[in-house]
C-alpha cells in the first residue's frame, strides 16, 4: 500500500524536469522507401526515458538526452518491431540518425493508405482512422469522433456497433481500459488527444501473436493517444441540479507519463447515467470460457425505470522496462432502480388461449465490484508470458409487487398478487494465463494457455402468492381463494477450468500445419431447499403432487470436453485459408438426490466438425471471408433437474436428467469493400447457426388439485402452468441474419449518405400440451422474420455545424404451425440530431425522434415524440467552464415498448424510462501536458457525459 501510495503521489505532482543537454534526430521509412507517420518511438538508456511520435514526414526529435548511448525502440502497427542502440559521436551535441528501416509485419496484408478527410488505413482485420481532420465541436468525447467514421454507429444509450456488429471491448494504447468497459471510455476519454482509432476483428491472443486464428473474432475498439500527450495530466469536474430534483456530480482525473497511466472517474446521479457496465470484463489470457471472473446478465436491465447510482473506478498501467508490463482496473457502483412495467402476455395452444395483463412494481437495489489486473512478461525475444487475476462481487435486494388478471378463452379465469422478496450475493474470482515459445524463426511455434474460475451464488426468495379463482360456470359461486407463501434458499456453487495447447510446423513458404488441444471443464454443485406456508403460518402439507411446494434438493454435475484437432493453413498476397478436422468428445456425469433417492446423470457424446476458415483478397481494399465454427452447449442448471421446482403451486417447472448437450454449428460470411478515395464504403455480413439436439421446452397448461380445506374436505382446483425440458432430435432450429451498410460521402466528407439494414430469419421449436399426463405434446415450429431498413444523411461543413435526418424502419412477421396464427409489428422512427454555435463560444443542440409503432399488444400502443435539447456557454481562461442548460423529453413521453415470441407465447411489454426534466450543469476542467496542449486550447475535452442526448 505504501508503494501504492508513492506511486499515485508521484503521478499527481509530476515527474522531474531535467535540465536540456543533447537531441537526437530521425526519419522512419518502409522496405519502399515511404515515410512512415504515427508511429510510437522510444529512446531509453540508464538515465532516460522518453517517448516521441513520427510526424506526417516521418520525423521523430528527442531533447534533454543525458546518456551518451542509448537505445531507440519503434513500433506501429503493421510492421515489426524495430530496436537498436546508438551512441552520440564524441564532442556532438545534436546527433541525426540515419534513416530507420521498418519491415512489414508478414501476418498484416499489406497496408493501404488513403489520403483525406479522414485519413484511413485498411489492413488485414483493421480499419485505422486518423482524428486529426475530423470536423469535431470543442469539447469533444471520444463517442463524438466515432459517430463521425464511416461504418461506425452510436446509439441513444451509448452502445457502440462497427460493420453490423456489436463493439464488445475497448482497449487505450493497445490495453484494456477498465476491462474493456465500452462506454466508459467512449464517454469520459476527450477526443483531442486521440491520435487514431481502429476497429479490429480481434481473434484472441493466439492470434495476435502466432497469426493462427481460430473460433469466431470480435469486434475491439483500440484508441491511440498522441504520444505527444503521454506526459501530462487532465481533470474534469461536473456538477447539475434540475427539476423533479434530479442531480447530477461527476469527475475525472487522468495522469500520463513515461509508461504510466492512471485514470480515477466518480459518479453520482439519479438520471439514469452509469459510469460502467459490469456485464463487461477484460479478454483475459483465455477468451469465451465461464466461471468465476465473469458474471451473468445485468442487474437493472439497460436504463429503464428511474435509477439512482454511485460509482467509482480507478485504472493503472506501469511499463516497468520493455519487457514487463503491468495494468489494470477496480470499479464499484451501487444502484437503487424503481421499474414499473406492463405486460401483456398471450398463451395460444391448441385447445386453449390464454390471455395474462400483467402490472410490475419493482424495487432492486445493489452493488457490484470488479477487478481485474494483467501482467506480461517478454523475459526473452523468443518467449512471452501473460497472467490475468480477476475478482468480482455482486450483491442485490429486490422487492416486487405483480398484479396479474388471467382470461381463458376471452373468459375470467383468476385474478393474482404476487409479492416477492430476494436477497443474494455473489462472489467470483479467476485467473487465466498464456505462455507462448517461438521455437525457431521460419514459423514453429508452441502456445499453451489456461483457465480457472470460481463463482458462488447464495440467494434467498421470500414469495407470497394470493389468488382468487373464478368459476365461469357459476357467477354466484363463491371465489376460491389461494394463499401460499414460500420461502426459499438456493446455494449454486460453480467453477471452470481449461487448458489448451497449439502446436505450429512450418511445411513451405506459405503454408504450416497446427495441431492442437483443448481441455474444457465446467462443474456445478447445487442446492435448494423451500418450505410452504398458508395464512396461519402452519406449514403446508403435499398433499398433490403438483403443489408441491416444500423440497430439499442437491444435485451436482460435471460437463466435460476434449477437442483435439489438425489443420493446414495456406496464406499469400491474396488467398489465406485453414482446412483440416476435430473430433470432440464430451460427457455429462453427476447425480440428483432427494431425500435418499439418487438419480444418475451419464452422458456421452461424439462430435465431429471441419475446420474450415477461407478468405479472399480482391485488392487491398476489397476482400470476403468464411468462416466455420462448431460448439456443444450443456443444460442449465434449472434444465436438469429432475424434480418438481417451483415457488407456486400453480407455476411448475420439472427439469429433464436424461437431456444431452446442444451442438450448434456456425457459418460467417463477410464481404468488405471500400473505396475512402471516392468517400464509398461498403460492406455486408451474413450469419448461420443450426442446432442438434436442441434444448427445448414442453409447455403445459391444465387445471388440476392444488389444496384441499382441512375443514370442508373441499378440494380447489387452478390454471397450472408446468414446463418440462427435452431434446430436439427430429428436427433442426436453425437462425440466419444478415447486414449491409452502404456509406457515400462527398465535399470532403462534408455531406454523407448511409444506407444500412438487414434480414433475419428464425425457425424454433415448442412442445404443448392441455393434458396433465401428456409428457410428449404437441410439435410447434415458429418461424420470425425481422427486416430493418435505415437511411441517415449527415451535413457538416465545420465544426460550428451538424445536421443529421435519418429515419428507420423494423417489420416483425411471425407465425406459428400448429395453430396457423401469425402476428405482425412495424416501427417507423424518424430522427433529426443538430448542433449550432450561435456565437463563437455558445452552442444550441437538440436530438428529436419520433416512433410509429402499429400491431402491439391491447393498451400498449405508444407512438412517443421525444425532444432534447440543451443551450450551453463557455467562458472561464481558455474556455475552461461551461454552463449547460438541458431539457430533457420536453413531450414527457418515454417508455420502452417490445415483443418477445417464443413458441405459442407472445409477449408484449412496456416499461417506464426517466421523464421530463431540466437541468442546469456547469462544468470545468483543466489539461496540462509537458508537449503543449492539444490543438486549439479552447477545444473543450468532455470528461463526463452528462445524460444520453
Amino acid at each position: 500500500m505504501r508503494g501504492f501510495m508513492l506511486f499515485l503521489l508521484s503521478m499527481l505532482t509530476g515527474c522531474t524536469v531535467y535540465g536540456q543537454t543533447r537531441s537526437v534526430q530521425g526519419m522512419l521509412k518502409d522496405d519502399k522507401n515511404r515515410v512512415i507517420a504515427g508511429a510510437t518511438v522510444r529512446l531509453t538508456s540508464k538515465l532516460d526515458s522518453m517517448t516521441a511520435g513520427s510526424n506526417m514526414a516521418g520525423i521523430f526529435i528527442f531533447d534533454k538526452i543525458k546518456a551518451d548511448t542509448f537505445k531507440i525502440t519503434v513500433s506501429n502497427l503493421g510492421f515489426e518491431r524495430f530496436e537498436k542502440e546508438f551512441g552520440f559521436p564524441k564532442g556532438e551535441v545534436k546527433y541525426i540518425i540515419p534513416s530507420l528501416t521498418l519491415q512489414q509485419n508478414s501476418q498484416m496484408l499489406e497496408e493501404v493508405v488513403v489520403d483525406g478527410v479522414p485519413t484511413v488505413v485498411v489492413k488485414s482485420d483493421t480499419l485505422e482512422y486518423t482524428m486529426k481532420d475530423l470536423k469535431l465541436r470543442d469539447g469533444s468525447v471520444a463517442e463524438d469522433a466515432l459517430k463521425k467514421l464511416q461504418g461506425v454507429e452510436v446509439d441513444k444509450d451509448g452502445n457502440v456497433t462497427a460493420q453490423g456488429e456489436s463493439v464488445k471491448r475497448v482497449r487505450i494504447n493497445g490495453k484494456d481500459f477498465f476491462g474493456g468497459d465500452v462506454k466508459t471510455a467512449t464517454q469520459n476519454l476527450p477526443a483531442n488527444i486521440i491520435q487514431k482509432m481502429q476497429i479490429i476483428d480481434d481473434y484472441g491472443d493466439m492470434a495476435n501473436i502466432t497469426g493462427n486464428k481460430n473460433g469466431d473474432s470480435e469486434k475491439v475498439l483500440n484508441i491511440q493517444i498522441d504520444p505527444k500527450y503521454n506526459q501530462g495530466h487532465m481533470t474534469t469536474l461536473r456538477a447539475g441540479y434540475g427539476t423533479e430534483d434530479r442531480y447530477q456530480a461527476t469527475g475525472m482525473w487522468m495522469g500520463m507519463r513515461e509508461g504510466e497511466q492512471i485514470s480515477v472517474l466518480g459518479n453520482l446521479n439519479n438520471t439514469n447515467a452509469p459510469l460502467f457496465d459490469f456485464n463487461t470484463t477484460g479478454g483475459g489470457a483465455r477468451r469465451g470460457q465461464g466461471g468465476g471472473g465473469r458474471r451473468g446478465g445485468g442487474m437493472f436491465g439497460g436504463s429503464d425505470g428511474l435509477t439512482k447510482i454511485g460509482s467509482i473506478g480507478l485504472n493503472f498501467r506501469k511499463d516497468f522496462s520493455d519487457k514487463l508490463t503491468a495494468y489494470g482496473s477496480y470499479s464499484y457502483s451501487h444502484s437503487n432502480n424503481t421499474t414499473l412495467s406492463q405486460r401483456y402476455i398471450v398463451n395460444a395452444t391448441p385447445g386453449r388461449s390464454q390471455a395474462d395483463s400483467v402490472d410490475a412494481n419493482s424495487n432492486t437495489i445493489g452493488g457490484n465490484h470488479r477487478f481485474e489486473a494483467n501482467v506480461e512478461w517478454k523475459p526473452t525475444a523468443k518467449d512471452y508470458i501473460k497472467l490475468v487475476p480477476q475478482f468480482g462481487y455482486d450483491d442485490g435486494n429486490n422487492n416486487a409487487i405483480t398484479n396479474s388478471i388471467t382470461y381463458l378463452s376471452n373468459v375470467l379465469d383468476n385474478k393474482q398478487v404476487l409479492t416477492t422478496g430476494t436477497n443474494s450475493t455473489a462472489p467470483r474470482f479467476g485467473i487465466s494465463g498464456l505462455y507462448n515459445r517461438k521455437l525457431n524463426d521460419k514459423g514453429r511455434n508452441l502456445f499453451f494457455n489456461f483457465n480457472y474460475n470460481n463463482a458462488k451464488t447464495d440467494k434467498d426468495v421470500n414469495q407470497i402468492l394470493d389468488r382468487y379463482i373464478y368459476d365461469p360456470s357459476n357467477i354466484n359461486q363463491t371465489m376460491s381463494n389461494i394463499y401460499q407463501r414460500t420461502v426459499q434458499d438456493a446455494l449454486n456453487k460453480s467453477w471452470n477450468a481449461g487448458a489448451s495447447v497449439n502446436y505450429t510446423e512450418p511445411l513451405s513458404k506459405n503454408g504450416k500445419l497446427e495441431i492442437t488441444y483443448d481441455f474444457n471443464k465446467n462443474k456445478y454443485n447445487n442446492n435448494i431447499t423451500q418450505i410452504g406456508y398458508d395464512k396461519d403460518s402452519s406449514i403446508i402439507e403435499n398433499a398433490f403432487e403438483n403443489a408441491k411446494l416444500n423440497l430439499d434438493y442437491n444435485y451436482d454435475y460435471a460437463f466435460t470436453t476434449h477437442k483435439i484437432g489438425a489443420n493446414y493453413l495456406f496464406s499469400n498476397d491474396k488467398v489465406t485459408y485453414s482446412v483440416g478436422v476435430a473430433g470432440q468428445p464430451s460427457q455429462l456425469t453427476g447425480s440428483a438426490i432427494n431425500s435418499g433417492e439418487i438419480i444418475p446423470i451419464s452422458r456421452k457424446n461424439m462430435n465431429w466438425m471441419p475446420i474450415a476458415r477461407f478468405e479472399y483478397k480482391f485488392s487491398r481494399q476489397s476482400n470476403l471471408s468464411v468462416n466455420y465454427s462448431g460448439s456443444p452447449t450443456e443444460p442449465g442448471v434449472s434444465q436438469i433437474l429432475p424434480y418438481n421446482l417451483s415457488t407456486s403451486s400453480t407455476n411448475i417447472v420439472y427439469g429433464n436428467a436424461s437431456l444431452s448437450p446442444e451442438f450448434n454449428h456456425d457459418l460467417k460470411l463477410r464481404f468488405r469493400k471500400n473505396d475512402f478515395q471516392k468517400g464509398n464504403n461498403f460492406f455486408v455480413f451474413l450469419n448461420g447457426s443450426l442446432a442438434d439436439n436442441k434444448i427445448v421446452s414442453l409447455n403445459k397448461s391444465y387445471y388440476g388439485p392444488i389444496q384441499q380445506d382441512p375443514t370442508t374436505g373441499k378440494i380447489d382446483s387452478a390454471l397450472i402452468s408446468e414446463t418440462r425440458y427435452l431434446n430436439e432430435t427430429g428436427d433442426r432450429p436453425y437462425a440466419i441474419n444478415s447486414f449491409y451498410h452502404y456509406g457515400k460521402s462527398w465535399k470532403e466528407k462534408t455531406f454523407n449518405v448511409m444506407l444500412m439494414g438487414g434480414i433475419s430469419v428464425n425457425k424454433t421449436i415448442g412442445y404443448s400440451s392441455i393434458d396433465e399426463n401428456d409428457n410428449i405434446g404437441q410439435k410447434n415450429v415458429a418461424r420470425n422474420f425481422v427486416l430493418t431498413q435505415g437511411l441517415m444523411f449527415r451535413y457538416n461543413p465545420s465544426e460550428n455545424l451538424e445536421i443529421n435526418p435519418g429515419v428507420r424502419y423494423q417489420f416483425t412477421h411471425t407465425e406459428n404451425s400448429l395453430l396457423q396464427r401469425n402476428s405482425d409489428i412495424q416501427t417507423w422512427t424518424p430522427t433529426l440530431v443538430g448542433s449550432y454555435n450561435i456565437l463563437k463560444n455558445t452552442i444550441f443542440g437538440a436530438d428529436l425522434s419520433k416512433s410509429f409503432n402499429q400491431g402491439y399488444g391491447q393498451g400498449l400502443s405508444s407512438n412517443p415524440f421525444i425532444i432534447n435539447t440543451y443551450v450551453e456557454q463557455r467562458f472561464l481562461k481558455e474556455q475552461r467552464g461551461t454552463l449547460r442548460l438541458q431539457a430533457f423529453d420536453l413531450l414527457n413521453q418515454q417508455t420502452n415498448l417490445s415483443r418477445t415470441v417464443d413458441g405459442f407465447l407472445t409477449t408484449d411489454s412496456r416499461t417506464n424510462r426517466l421523464g421530463r426534466y431540466f437541468m442546469l450543469l456547469f462544468t470545468y476542467k483543466f489539461q496540462k501536458f509537458a508537449m503543449g496542449n492539444p490543438e486549439g486550447e479552447n477545444r473543450f475535452p468532455g470528461g463526463m457525459r452528462p445524460p444520453r442526448m
